[in-house]
C-alpha cells in the first residue's frame, strides 16, 4: 500500500528538484512501510536518518538556486525549512532515546508538511523560475 502518491501537480518545472521532491516521496512511504509493518527500530532508525540527510541536502540546494537567481521570497522558504528540520531533528531524538515511536500522527506530519510545502511555497519558486529569461 502506498501512503503518499505522487501528484503531477508537485511539478515545478524545475528536473531536479522535482526529482528530489520525487526521493523525498518514497521515503516517507518506506518509513511508512515500516511503520505498517513493524519493521525493528534500527530499520526505521535508518529510514528516518536517511529522510532527514536527503531532506537537508535538498533544502541546501533550492536555497543555493534561490540565491543564484535571487529569489525574493529566500528568507521565509529558508526559515520553513529550518522548522521543518528542526521538528525532524526532535522526533529523530526522541525515536534515539526511546521516547518517541513512528506513529501514523508522525507520518501524517511528514505527509501534509511535504505536500503543502511543495503545492504552495515551492510552487511559488517554480512560477518564479518559469518567468526568468532563458539563455
Amino acid at each position: 500500500m502506498t501512503f503518499m502518491q505522487w501528484d503531477p501537480d508537485f511539478e515545478l518545472g524545475i528536473h531536479e528538484f522535482d526529482e528530489h521532491h520525487k526521493h523525498l516521496v518514497d521515503l516517507i512511504n518506506l518509513a511508512f512501510d515500516g511503520f505498517a509493518y513493524k519493521a525493528e527500530r534500527d530499520e526505521i532508525e535508518a529510514v528516518l536518518d536517511e529522510l532527514s540527510d536527503y531532506a537537508t541536502y535538498h533544502f541546501a540546494a533550492e536555497e543555493y538556486w534561490m540565491e543564484a537567481h535571487q529569489y525574493p521570497g529566500l528568507a521565509p522558504h529558508r526559515e520553513e525549512h529550518q522548522r521543518f528540520c528542526d521538528r525532524v531533528a526532535e522526533l529523530r531524538e526522541g525515536f534515539r532515546r526511546g521516547e518517541a515511536h513512528l506513529s501514523l500522527e508522525v507520518l501524517q506530519f511528514l505527509h501534509g508538511w511535504l505536500t503543502g510545502h511543495i503545492l504552495t511555497t515551492d510552487a511559488a519558486y517554480g512560477r518564479f523560475a518559469r518567468e526568468l529569461p532563458h539563455g
